[in-house]
């Protein structure tokens, strides 16, 4: 990794020490095939600064699941893409040999621009857990806005490189709550079926869970669920599962058994560099350019649009600003990203016309953490897998779906340990703030309270009937619930608001959102291959209608 300032990763064994001083970052993040590092340098598509004056056909705003599809579709089409992505490529292996840095020991790699960790877990024991880090552009961007911390993935691949993986399709009857203009018929039949291939999702091997030891915790969760009558489902995630059997044998690199998951899993999760971004690689039509960032679109004299884009060094320092054109535009930032560009865009004049629905609709799809502390013949297993595969489902009666999480230590805890997607209605707006030159969001951190009642619809009763009480350690002293957060930022250009039904921003031919700023607020589950179905939906009507005779 070019001009890194990373520190080589220690042993694998985990002291006490080094689990308090890691543990905050266990957790994974979404609630988040055995190709070797040099895979990702291998699969992902060609990294080429772009020039200035370059025009270009389509520019993808992002590298993330929408932008993604957009690029994959488009040059399938037999258009040129480029793509800009702020962060990294993540190609090339740090002084430790791997090109993510491990959960366990957060360096320069694992933060976007901080100097110090912004961990998930902020305390353990009493004691504070995060610690200082050489401010670099690193992978995981823990964005402090209203009163909420948001925490997206950046370099190329985007979220893919920092979720855990759990692909979740909405049960049907949820659906039209989630996008009301929206086709489920069609959404079911086609899209959320190429979006689940074209991803490479799988489920664990129900056989395999059953004496697994890296899943001895999902295994105390499911007890615990069913005893107190909520359903456990297995859920499936984008992790190669041969792989990881291949890792409990000891017989490849450990990557989820090394627990590797919030700073970027080194082998065995299939992120977007290896799913559709290696494909768009394959069609010699898509370039990327990392470590750019693009401050203004806005119309050009003689058609597209004008693009200004900065292009930054690892410590975020603008080293080059560009203007290029581009026929048409597709804003694939992620809901934060996205949101924020286009409504300063809006207020500064360089795209007036954009409605007044721009910003609006935006929800953190109701995460709310919290841990258990189990009796001592309860124990959930030194070796944790940091994938998780199973949940437990109370969405109809109590508003709740929750992982059950891991906490790959390498101690044991006795913790189950738990992120709930909750059916919270609170929605946010950005704003621009003139005066400060930035967007202002106005989230209340009140509204996490009717997350965590439906949280305790699930854990409370859990509680009652083990005889367990909540963990008060782990987001500050004597705190029980994680509510301060979000691994699932949702909406800002809602579909069918602040666009039409298909993702064309209105006002303006040509500029398009792709992305989970598109959904409003909530999916029930992870949102990822619901993100990804909806662009694969809105790309096919795009390329069908607005391509022909470019």
């Amino acid at each position: 990794m070019s001009g890194s300032t990373t520190r080589a990763i220690g042993s694998k064994n985990v002291s006490r020490r080094t689990f308090i001083a890691g543990t905050g970052s266990i957790l994974s993040a979404a609630a988040l095939s055995a190709h070797a590092t040099s895979a990702h340098a291998a699969t992902a598509p060609v990294t080429a600064p772009i020039d200035p004056g370059a025009h270009v056909r389509a520019l993808v705003v992002g590298t993330g699941y929408g932008g993604s599809v957009a690029a994959l579709r488009l040059a399938q089409a037999g258009v040129d893409v480029h793509m800009i992505e702020m962060g990294m490529a993540w190609d090339t292996p740090g002084p430790d040999g791997k090109i993510f840095a491990n959960t366990t020991s957060p360096d320069a790699r694992s933060y976007w621009l901080r100097t110090k960790t912004k961990q998930p877990l902020s305390n353990f024991l009493g004691f504070p857990i995060d610690k200082d880090v050489p401010r670099y552009t690193g992978i995981l961007d823990a964005e402090e806005m209203g009163g909420i911390i948001v925490y997206q993935g950046r370099g190329v691949g985007g979220g893919s490189l920092v979720n855990g993986g759990m692909a979740v399709t909405p049960k049907r009857e949820n659906f039209g709550a989630i996008l009301p203009s929206v086709d489920a018929a069609e959404m079911y039949a086609t899209y959320y079926p190429r979006a689940n291939a074209a991803l490479g999702v799988g489920t664990v091997d129900p056989a395999w869970f059953e004496s697994a030891e890296c899943y001895q915790f999902a295994r105390v969760g499911r007890k615990h669920a069913q005893r107190s009558g909520f359903p456990f489902v297995f859920v499936p995630d984008v992790y190669d599962w041969d792989y990881m059997k291949q890792e409990a044998t000891g017989t490849v690199p450990k990557s989820a058994l090394a627990g590797e998951i919030l700073y970027g899993n080194n082998y065995g999760k299939k992120s977007l560099q290896k799913t559709y971004l290696a494909q768009a690689r394959a069609t010699g039509k898509v370039s990327i350019s990392p470590l750019h960032k693009v401050t203004s679109v806005a119309p050009a004299p003689g058609g597209g649009y004008t693009v200004v884009v900065d292009q930054i060094d690892t410590t975020g320092t603008t080293v080059a600003t560009k203007t290029v054109t581009a026929d048409k535009v597709f804003f694939a930032a992620g809901s934060v990203g996205t949101s924020k560009l286009l409504v300063e865009l809006k207020a500064t004049g360089a795209l007036p016309a954009l409605n007044g629905e721009v910003g609006k609709g935006w929800g953190d799809n109701g995460n709310v953490m919290c841990g258990r502390a189990n009796h001592l013949w309860d124990p959930t297993g030194k070796v944790q897998a940091s994938i998780p595969c199973g949940g437990i489902d109370n969405w109809a009666a109590g508003g709740a779906f929750a992982e059950v999480a891991p906490l790959p230590t390498g101690i044991e805890t006795y913790a189950s340990f738990y992120l709930s997607i909750t059916n919270t209605p609170h929605r946010a707006e950005f704003s621009w703030n003139a005066q400060a030159g930035k967007a202002d969001l106005n989230w209340q951190t009140a509204w996490k309270q009717t997350s965590i009642d439906m949280a305790k619809t699930i854990f409370d009763k859990i509680n009652a009937k083990e005889g367990t009480i909540y963990r008060t350690d782990l987001f500050g002293l004597y705190k029980i619930w994680g509510d301060h957060l979000t691994y699932h930022p949702l909406g800002g250009a809602v579909l069918n608001k602040a666009t039409d039904n298909y993702g064309r921003l209105h006002g303006y031919a040509g500029l398009y959102v792709i992305d989970g700023s598109l959904i409003p607020g909530n999916t029930s589950v992870n949102p990822f291959v619901t993100i990804t179905a909806l662009a694969e939906r809105n790309i096919e009507k795009i390329i069908a209608t607005d391509l022909q005779g470019d």
